[in-house]
């Protein structure tokens, strides 16, 4: 079965070829128990079929390859994509409640952001989180491109700035071994990086989440400004 028709038509394959002792949704619920505890390296057909107690042949009845596999647990693990009308205030409200919600989802399953990028076929409930996000722009003059673009704009930004995919991109900001060793380096060696060293000395709290919330700011500036310039125009 072709990878789309697995993730769209999840019930009716689990109604012709469901055991009772095995599903489609417990293999999936397996791997993703994996890749959370062990991360996405561990994620083997052998080791989900061994965690549940079956043989590795057994999981080919259900999914034909790991990269089908993978398809599942991204859309069972994204989960129900979230509401946003009962948001008050307008768009911007809406999309930072909705990064809000992105952010936890990929905090939980850390794995998330490393897994969702290039071409490939995405299940209904990823598409659905799209879908979301751009509703939250629908009663603005912005086109359908502009929305688009705004809601993988905001999607590029949370998956720069998470803690899991961000690491070793950060590392002044990190609370870890490696931030320390670049604070050490920096005061041994910061004459030959007088700019950097100046900011270092005055970033407050601006980097305590990677820059996330002075980035979503900075976008929601932006896209509020185009707003009022359509206004402006219309």
């Amino acid at each position: 079965m072709a990878t789309e028709g697995l993730l769209w038509d999840r019930e009716e394959h689990q109604a012709k070829k469901a055991r009772p002792a095995l599903s489609l949704e417990a293999i999936a619920r397996a791997a993703i128990e994996v890749a959370d505890t062990d991360g996405i390296p561990a994620l083997s057909m052998q080791r989900v079929a061994g965690d549940l107690g079956f043989t590795k042949m057994s999981l080919y009845r259900h999914v034909a390859t790991k990269a089908e596999l993978m398809a599942v647990m991204i859309d069972t693990a994204v989960g129900e994509p979230p509401r946003l009308d009962g948001v008050s205030g307008g768009w911007r409200p809406k999309l930072e409640e909705f990064t809000r919600l992105l952010a936890g989802t990929w905090e939980r399953h850390p794995w998330l952001p490393m897994v969702t990028v290039g071409n490939r076929v995405m299940g209904p409930n990823e598409v659905g989180w799209t879908d979301a996000a751009v509703s939250a722009l629908s009663e603005t003059p912005l086109t359908g491109g502009e929305r688009m673009a705004s809601v993988f704009l905001v999607f590029a930004h949370v998956r720069n700035t998470q803690s899991t995919a961000a690491a070793g991109t950060q590392p002044w900001s990190a609370d870890d071994s490696v931030a320390a060793t670049i604070g050490d380096l920096m005061a041994r060696h910061g004459a030959r990086f007088p700019h950097l060293r100046k900011a270092m000395a005055e970033t407050g709290d601006v980097l305590d989440d990677n820059g996330r919330r002075f980035g979503l700011e900075r976008i929601f500036d932006g896209i509020d400004g185009l707003i009022a310039r359509l206004d402006k125009n219309s």
